[in-house]
């Protein structure tokens, strides 16, 4: 596994957030309210650390266990990142990480969202989350469906110290152009619907949507954070579309 130079590193960043500014002018859109979210999964502590060093504060981790390791390394250094969950969180493994992420992407049932309030309760502090959403129907994706995350909406929202900030999706590997797009507006259509069920306006502002290969599309649907790894810290050893 290659580390970039800073110079190097520097370079990636600038260059994903021109990328990222362009396309949310094509949209019609500020570029400043998209967050980049560099993902660091599966990279040594160093490396996020230099992303860091470099002004990429958004940093996103898939594993408990992995952001929690960096989370003590980094904050060795006197470095704090806003870290991001984005993989698929274990009910057990909340106890791990209570407290550590800025926001938790990947809520994906209603017991988990219940055992993350318990530990946050336990705490005294408290949790954003984002409902991961699949409106796609893969059965190799997360997330709740259109129809449950409408049915459950209410008991989320009555489910202490948490702040329910809005919606993840990961839009299936495209096989023809458009595919991706179709997941992201029909994420946005139910975002807009919640918007309307009594969830807590002053929190429900995020989408979380869009990786390396499509997240030009995500911003045209109203993406407000982006996760991107490869084209920022390099090719991994474990292959990986993000």
């Amino acid at each position: 596994m290659h580390m970039y130079s800073p110079e190097e590193m520097k370079e990636n960043i600038e260059r994903v957030r021109a990328q990222i500014a362009d396309a949310a002018k094509e949209a019609g859109r500020d570029p400043s309210e998209i967050t980049l979210i560099g993902v660091s999964k599966f990279f040594p502590a160093e490396y996020a650390a230099q992303a860091f060093s470099l002004g990429l504060t958004d940093l996103g981790e898939n594993r408990a266990e992995e952001m929690h390791d960096k989370v003590e390394k980094l904050g060795a250094m006197g470095l704090t990142p806003r870290w991001h969950l984005i993989g698929t969180l274990q009910s057990r493994k909340v106890r791990l990480i209570a407290g550590e992420p800025y926001l938790i992407h990947s809520v994906d049932s209603l017991s988990l969202a219940g055992e993350i309030s318990k530990r946050y309760v336990t705490k005294e502090t408290r949790a954003k989350i984002l409902l991961e959403v699949n409106v796609s129907g893969e059965e190799s994706k997360h997330g709740f469906t259109e129809a449950e995350v409408i049915e459950n909406i209410d008991n989320l929202m009555k489910l202490p110290n948490l702040d329910i900030c809005g919606l993840m999706t990961m839009a299936p590997i495209q096989h023809n152009p458009g595919e991706a797009k179709a997941v992201f507006y029909k994420t946005r259509q139910l975002f807009e619907t919640l918007s309307g069920r009594g969830v807590d306006r002053e929190c429900w502002k995020y989408l979380s949507m869009g990786m390396s290969g499509d997240y030009r599309e995500a911003i045209s649907c109203g993406a407000t954070h982006v996760r991107i790894g490869t084209a920022i810290f390099g090719k991994r050893d474990y292959p990986d579309p993000v």
